[in-house]
């Protein structure tokens, strides 16, 4: 299983979330096709724009409770300062990606950023 952990910032664009889900992708020569799924925290997973990035990408959106988040934390790769400060957790993008890449999950490398988004790719055998 290959998952897309996405954090954002209020009001981003599906078309940034899909550019950044991209570029991750890219940094390991994965095709799109093989990405299963699109994380992220579940606050965030509400925003219609993930719904419509996860119906582009043709995969299925998965929803990451904080605790889930908080779980893996000490697995994340690159810590946000403004991520703790808002939601007490030290990344959303890493974290999602781990949470459903399940518990032997990995993550590829550290997470991607545009301005206004960051994606983690993870594999593993899924939650």
């Amino acid at each position: 299983m290959i998952v897309a952990g996405v954090g954002c910032r209020r009001e981003t664009s599906a078309d940034e979330i899909e550019r950044v889900v991209r570029m991750a992708l890219g940094m390991f020569d994965l095709p799109v096709e093989r990405l299963d799924s699109v994380a992220t925290e579940s606050e965030k997973a509400t925003d219609p724009v993930f719904a419509e990035v996860a119906r582009r990408l043709s995969v299925r959106l998965v929803a990451c409770t904080v605790d889930d988040l908080d779980r893996v934390a000490g697995r994340v790769l690159t810590p946000s300062k403004l991520v703790l400060k808002a939601k007490g957790l030290p990344s959303i993008a890493e974290a999602s990606a781990l949470v459903v890449a399940g518990r032997e999950g990995r993550l590829l490398g550290t997470r991607v950023a545009t301005e206004r988004a960051t994606c983690a790719i993870a594999i593993g055998e899924g939650r």
